[in-house]
């Protein structure tokens, strides 16, 4: 079961930054979001801290055609998660070598607080560029 502070990071990214991927024309539920484009399948997973008070945001990309093949079969676009990718960015990363940002909840007291945390990721995101995902591999 999720803490009450899971829970209320959740509520926050649900506010503030699930309404902006779905503008944007992401589909999926927290934690995974998957975006169809003409070429390729923009990937976003919210990685939770095991031991809470913390996530990364992972970031991928793969061929529509190319999809990964899990247990024999493989993949519908729709059913794709970062997870299955073995290249993945973390965001605020430059390279897959670096660790990327861990945004920290865990001194959050107020709702407030978790706005902010969920704020910091959203100004991170840049998906309204639909190739800003892929161009991390170049």
């Amino acid at each position: 079961m999720a803490s009450i502070e899971r829970k209320k990071m959740d509520n926050a990214l649900k506010q503030v930054v699930i309404p902006i991927l779905r503008e944007q024309n992401f589909k999926g539920s927290l934690p995974h979001f998957r975006r169809i484009n003409e070429n390729n399948i923009d990937l976003i997973t919210f990685q939770f801290n095991n031991w809470g008070g913390s996530f990364v945001v992972e970031l991928a990309s793969c061929s529509k055609e190319d999809t990964p093949v899990i247990r024999g079969e493989k993949l519908p676009p729709n059913k794709v998660t970062a997870h299955f990718i073995n290249d993945r960015f973390r965001l605020g990363s430059e390279s897959l070598e670096e660790d990327g940002i861990w945004f920290n909840f865990e001194s959050a007291k107020s709702d407030q607080d978790y706005i902010e945390v969920a704020n910091s990721v959203l100004n991170l995101l840049h998906t309204s560029d639909r190739t800003w995902i892929s161009s991390l591999y170049k």
